[in-house]
């Protein structure tokens, strides 16, 4: 048995009949979508390690098939059963116990996992992958599927054979695919009886899916009759639906054209199509629980009838998310989008939208219920921002509706621990402490000294204003620091998300540090020769005001199977009140003040290769530039870094650069990466190739490149500043594979770095990815970096 389940070669075991699929091929595919149709084939070849006939997926597999024994499963989750009834039993004959009701669930939760189990295996089943054995009755659906895929894309005299070539138990398997003429669209033709359509039709035939000349295919068919559906729908057309809508097409074989008739059948009563309009909106808010007596409160705001239970709610607020008016047209978008933003209120616990209709009056009936009124969540986990994982636990409590207003009060608490380079002791790995707390309110609208109809204009953009008080603390080895903060921001987003919009119209931090004694010798050295980094750890005030948008398109990080990108744009102007208040003359005396400006522009896309593989890449700029009272100091939190997890992989996080800086070198010839070192510009180009290897598993292969510069002269960091003439010869090159380990709901990853091109080097041994040989396949010490991650890194 070990024998089998760790030979090399995947054709043992096999029965006599018994042909191992490995390797399927498409021939004939000029015009169509390749990966489209090799997506409908339904065997493919095991993953293998290439060159090697191995692998790890049926490994897996197989190493999990030897421990599997069905019969003693199914026979535990019999007597799991018979114990469940037991359990039963005694909660009906009235036993409330705790202990009984506890292992009530554990056994229900019990049969679950064996269910699972007899299904689909145990856990090393389920990720490996069980050896893909050629069936002939999947190859035939196949071909049919492909030939029904060509004639839906308009390839009406397609023809698809399969040919398969048979050797040594093993088989390959060809598909033939001859697609001949592509059909386009000669005409549209649209027929119906009822006249009061013509019009609309007519005025949006611009948006329409069926274009002259354009190729004909089935999906865009299906779309036009869901755009039809849509707009009529969107125009008072409350009972129409899109089975009223047929399509006959007529192909001619000659010209290589089809004519599409376009049928809107009339009513089931064979009328026209009705116009509805809203006679009436009643919200209701029901009890939590009905077991709640509670007298109803009855009101009314702009026409419409409230009916709330005694606990208040805002009727203003209420209907500055409800987008149909008395009298309008009845509009389906109109109605989604109210169950959205009411929804994104926070406040309920489902919105039920109806409709009352007589003649062709409709009456709007929301119906909700409140969402639970206080809300505690306890997290424990493990987080990693820079090196290693850590700890953490977080607590949050939310109080909704505080002010009978719809606001939400959120208290927030976080303590974690983390494993992180030290600055001040060579070597090794040390604890990092944190800890932040919380206290804010949350607005459904944005507050403004005066009325400007803020609430009616922008209730369709979900508005909110935010207060926040807050506290930090961090323990680094190097330093410790506490900061008091408060904040004031304005956030609203697009109807569907697709831009989202943040103004911090105060965000100031008092901030105090305490430093470790080496890393004060240090900051006072580096002062000696004229860098005042110093100045970033010395008591501050830092206030700044900035704005953000960002830009998501085809939702971004959902990784579906189609292409989408973001752009995430940032400008922050820090003490700008200091240009006409002297602060000194008003505030302590022994505080420090920064004046400076930031701008950052991060944009991620996402491409889909095919079903397995996708394409990633991220650039990220940032400019941050001191001026005024500041002198020449950034506040620390406000440098960029560059190195790490999430950005250039094959340095230390926070250890890369700025420009063609060279920190002092170790006994063994190694450069001493123990200071962070902070920047005023950024330049980040990540690129990334992903494939689904097995199971859960997923590879990647990357190439970063990178830096971080200053804006003056750093004379105790030569080389830092940046250059016109030279900062391309500074931009830091790392590459490297990944692992990961992804379970939907959470991604595991390793990464592993090798530096490409070193900046920090002389001008012509920059270029180290040579030192990479079969003696020494990671190249020289310090040239690889390990990253450990939760998340993928863009």
């Amino acid at each position: 048995m070990i024998h089998l389940l760790w030979s090399c070669s995947l054709t043992k075991g096999l029965e006599e009949n018994e042909l191992l699929l490995t390797d399927v091929n498409t021939q004939g595919i000029n015009k169509s979508n390749a990966e489209a149709i090799k997506a409908l084939i339904q065997q493919k070849p095991n993953t293998k390690i290439p060159l090697l006939n191995i692998s790890p997926g049926v490994m897996l597999y197989n190493l999990g098939h030897a421990f599997y024994d069905s019969s003693k499963l199914a026979e535990k989750q019999y007597q799991t059963k018979q114990e469940l009834r037991k359990t039963s039993e005694k909660i009906r004959q009235g036993s409330t116990s705790g202990k009984v009701e506890k292992k009530y669930n554990k056994l229900n939760s019990k049969i679950s996992n064996l269910e699972k189990k007899l299904e689909y295996g145990n856990w090393f089943m389920r990720t490996g992958n069980p050896k893909v054995i050629l069936d002939s009755s999947k190859t035939a659906t196949s071909r049919q599927q492909i030939s029904i895929y060509l004639q839906n894309n308009g390839f009406f005299d397609a023809t698809v054979a399969t040919e398969i070539d048979k050797k040594a138990k093993k088989a390959k398997v060809n598909y033939l695919i001859n697609e001949n003429s592509l059909y386009s669209i000669d005409s549209l033709i649209n027929t119906t009886a009822d006249t009061s359509l013509q019009g609309l039709l007519k005025e949006h035939q611009k948006y329409s899916f069926l274009k002259k000349g354009a190729r004909y295919s089935q999906t865009n068919v299906t779309k036009e009759r869901q755009r039809i559906e849509d707009l009529l729908k969107a125009n008072g057309y409350y009972t129409f639906s899109k089975s009223y809508i047929e399509y006959n097409v007529y192909k001619d074989t000659l010209e290589k054209h089809v004519v599409i008739e376009q049928i809107i059948q009339n009513s089931k009563e064979g009328e026209n199509h009705q116009v509805y309009t809203i006679d009436s909106i009643t919200f209701t808010i029901a009890r939590p629980n009905e077991l709640i007596q509670d007298n109803q409160v009855l009101t009314t705001w702009k026409d419409i009838r409230f009916s709330m239970y005694q606990d208040r709610y805002s009727e203003k607020i209420i209907s500055s998310r409800i987008f149909q008016e008395k009298g309008d047209l009845y509009n389906k978008n109109a109605v989604i989008e109210t169950q959205r933003q009411l929804a994104n209120l926070d406040m309920f616990r489902f919105v039920n939208i109806s409709f009352d209709t007589l003649g062709n009056s409709i009456t709007t009936k929301i119906f909700t219920r409140p969402n639970q009124k206080f809300q505690i969540t306890n997290q424990l986990g493990a987080s990693v921002t820079e090196q290693l994982p850590g700890p953490f636990f977080s607590h949050s409590l939310r109080n909704r509706n505080i002010f009978k207003g719809l606001e939400i009060f959120e208290f927030n608490f976080r303590a974690g621990l983390e494993g992180v380079a030290s600055a001040t002791t060579e070597g090794g790995v040390y604890r990092s402490r944190e800890l932040s707390t919380s206290a804010s309110i949350i607005f459904p609208q944005f507050l403004v000294p005066f009325n400007f109809g803020t609430l009616e204009k922008f209730g369709q953009y979900n508005p909110r204003t935010r207060t926040l008080l807050g506290y930090s603390f961090v323990n680094r080895p190097e330093y410790v620091r506490e900061a008091l903060n408060t904040i004031l921001a304005y956030t609203w987003a697009t109807r569907n998300l697709k831009q989202q919009f943040s103004v911090s119209l105060l965000d100031a931090n008092l901030i105090r540090s305490s430093l470790d004694s080496l890393f004060q010798d240090r900051l006072e050295e580096i002062q000696d020769q004229g860098n005042n980094l110093i100045n970033s750890f010395l008591p501050s005030y830092v206030s700044s005001i900035s704005g953000q948008v960002i830009i998501n398109f085809n939702q971004y990080g959902l990784f579906q199977k189609k292409e989408a990108s973001l752009w995430r744009l940032f400008a922050e102007s820090g003490g700008t009140t200091f240009n006409w208040i002297d602060p000194k003359r008003f505030g302590d005396k022994d505080l420090n003040y920064f004046q400076f400006l930031k701008f950052q522009s991060d944009f991620r896309k996402y491409i889909p290769l095919n079903n397995r593989s996708t394409f990633a890449y991220r650039l990220n700029l940032g400019l941050a530039k001191p001026y005024g009272i500041s002198g020449g100091v950034l506040p620390y939190e406000k440098y960029f870094f560059a190195g790490g997890s999430t950005s250039i992989r094959a340095w230390q996080p926070r250890r890369l650069g700025p420009g063609s800086f060279t920190p002092e070198t170790n006994e063994d010839g190694t450069f001493d990466y123990r200071f962070e070192q902070p920047g005023e510009i950024l330049f980040e180009a990540m690129f990334e190739y992903r494939r689904k290897l097995f199971g859960y598993f997923d590879g990647a292969i990357f190439l970063d490149a990178g830096n971080t510069w200053t804006f003056a002269v750093d004379p105790s960091r030569e080389g830092a500043e940046f250059k016109a003439n030279r900062f391309y010869k500074e931009i830091a090159v790392g590459t490297g594979i990944g692992l990961r380990m992804d379970f939907e709901f959470l991604v595991l990853r390793l990464d592993m770095g090798i530096k490409a091109y070193d900046p920090a080097r002389p001008e012509n041994e920059r270029f180290i990815l040579d030192k990479l040989s079969l003696k020494n396949p990671l190249g020289e010490p310090g040239q690889q970096v390990f990253n450990i991650g939760i998340g993928y890194p863009f």
